[in-house]
């Protein structure tokens, strides 16, 4: 491909920036020895990956598991403090605050996590689960908050009188709603969706993907929306993000990833995509990469994907790619594009 190439700070078009990450690495560290703990390594589950979300806006982050999707979506909610790099929301680091000026942030940002079993408290009733987030940071009066929770009970599609049922009582479903009324409360302009949809059966995932959708455009939600199914992603993302070994390998439009995809794992992936079509299915011709994933505490010297890449050469072994802007705003860490 022929074009103009830039590096640098990857920014989303134009639009008011709402989330700015830059230089992201989140580490773990590896220890040996039951007295001592010597520091004999990292896993390195995301390792400098960079990119803006634009107020209103949908990124999806897409990849296979283990590729350092969660991590980053915690990482930027500080759930897990990174390593290093910078996360701003609305212009403020978010790495360099503690304490009650990082509490106070949590109201701009919230999580709505994966697992729909594990992440409701089954001791509490749901309206102490939607409720609490309200008395923490005292977003309504004491004597508001049964009222605020039935309003987010109704807000998500739940009768208001389940308030007073436990987490048990609830299918996969709805009790994926009421995470998302528990994030809601506290009037977050940022959430973070990690895998909202994949403990789902396919019918109900519909029905929470338009529900996420209607909730964005009546509240002007912005969205980190994390998943390992593509055809997820490309309905409600606007700009589509594909990880691989805690990089990110490809950045760009949802349309035209999908449409003119140029690194070779993300050529990978979408012939993985089944079409429902007979016809059409029957001519493409899926790619098996071969090999495993390599581990994240050994990553490959330069390309992460070079020990499964089919075009990877001795440059690809060598220099890691430069993640650069290829035209469009589309953004890709590949020497043969």
């Amino acid at each position: 491909m022929t074009s103009a190439r830039s590096s640098g700070q990857v920014t989303a078009p134009a639009g008011d920036i709402l989330v700015r990450v830059e230089n992201l690495r989140m580490y773990f560290p590896i220890r040996s020895g039951v007295v001592l703990q010597r520091h004999v390594g990292n896993i390195k589950a995301v390792d400098g990956i960079s990119f803006t979300i634009r107020q209103g806006e949908t990124l999806g982050l897409v990849g296979e598991s283990g590729c350092g999707k969660t991590t980053t979506g915690r990482a930027i909610l500080q759930l897990y403090r990174p390593t290093s790099g910078q996360v701003e929301i609305e212009g403020q680091d978010l790495t360099v605050l503690h304490g009650n000026r990082l509490r106070a942030m949590r109201c701009r940002m919230q999580m709505i996590f994966q697992d729909p079993y594990a992440s409701l408290n089954p001791r509490m009733p749901v309206g102490n689960i939607v409720g609490e987030p309200l008395r923490v940071h005292r977003i309504v009066e004491r004597d508001q908050v049964q009222a605020r929770v039935s309003e987010l009970l109704e807000m998500v599609g739940l009768n208001s009188y389940f308030a007073s049922r436990y987490p048990h009582e609830f299918s996969g479903g709805q009790r994926q709603r009421i995470g998302i009324a528990r994030a809601l409360g506290v009037n977050p302009k940022f959430i973070v969706c990690d895998e909202p949809v994949s403990s789902l059966d396919v019918s109900i995932q519909a029905q929470i993907i338009n529900l996420l959708e209607q909730l964005q455009t009546d509240l002007g939600l912005t969205y980190l929306f994390i998943a390992h199914d593509l055809a997820v992603v490309r309905h409600i993302s606007d700009r589509i993000a594909v990880m691989y070994l805690g990089k990110i390998m490809e950045l760009a439009s949802s349309a035209e990833l999908y449409e003119s995809p140029l690194h070779p794992y993300t050529h990978a992936l979408l012939s993985a995509v089944p079409v429902p079509d007979p016809l059409v299915e029957k001519k493409r011709s899926r790619i098996v990469l071969e090999g495993d994933v390599p581990s994240p505490a050994n990553p490959p010297v330069g390309c992460n994907f070079c020990t499964r890449c089919p075009l990877a050469d001795e440059k690809c072994r060598r220099e890691e790619p430069t993640f650069v802007d290829v035209g469009n705003d589309h953004w890709v860490a590949c020497w043969h594009t």
